[in-house]
């Protein structure tokens, strides 16, 4: 795991030749050793192709190559940083959400119409989070933002979990996800701010939750 956490808000990356990572741009915070940091305009492996929907639909998040032999301090407008590890499977995030990736995951992109359908699409005009969002595949760590920490909750088939649009992070997992309506919901708890919305996940996976409601 190239990612270490210095504190919550801050992560340390171990960068070795011939093992590049991928970095939001203006997240580096220092960097000791030969590391070189390139303007990546290709989407990470994904190539540029992956990169087209978000591009077409406003959505992409600029990246660093980063390169060489040493090691770089990553933090962003002092959010938080969670770190998920990948062996194999797939994280679905929020491109905003980003901090730094290993280089040997395959970057993609997926539609949201393409899981929950329509309401998928609906989700993103709603909530702002965009009808895109990032795919990461492979044997791999990333680093994440949130607002206030992240907790991670289980999806079973016996337990979906309900999660305000606004305080997703990611997923992973055979996740599917719905949009649902909840009337009274946020009167009820003293926090009408307009959209009733909740994000229902089902299957079985992992869903990452911030302890807030704020975008980054």
């Amino acid at each position: 795991m190239p990612f270490t956490l210095v504190n919550s808000r801050m992560v340390r990356a171990q960068v070795s030749p011939g093992r590049r990572m991928f970095s939001q741009r203006g997240a580096m915070l220092a960097y000791q050793g030969d590391v070189s940091f390139t303007p990546n305009i290709q989407g990470g492996q994904g190539g540029i192709g992956s990169m087209i929907g978000r591009r077409i639909a406003n959505e992409a998040t600029p990246l660093m190559t980063v390169e060489g032999s040493g090691t770089v301090f990553f933090g962003h407008g002092g959010h938080h940083v969670h770190l998920v590890d990948l062996t194999g499977d797939t994280l679905y995030v929020e491109a905003d959400r980003l901090l730094a990736f290993d280089g040997t995951l395959q970057q993609g992109t997926m539609f949201m119409g393409s899981q929950g359908g329509v309401m998928g699409m609906v989700r993103g005009q709603v909530t702002g989070q965009g009808l895109f969002t990032t795919t990461l595949k492979g044997q791999g760590s990333v680093a994440v933002m949130a607002h206030g920490g992240v907790i991670e909750l289980p999806i079973t088939p016996q337990r979906p979990v309900h999660v305000d649009p606004q305080a997703y992070v990611a997923h992973r997992g055979e996740v599917r996800n719905k949009l649902s309506t909840a009337l009274g919901w946020r009167d009820m708890v003293g926090r009408g701010s307009g959209e009733a919305f909740q994000l229902e996940l089902s299957g079985q996976g992992t869903v990452y939750v911030q302890a807030s409601e704020e975008k980054l």
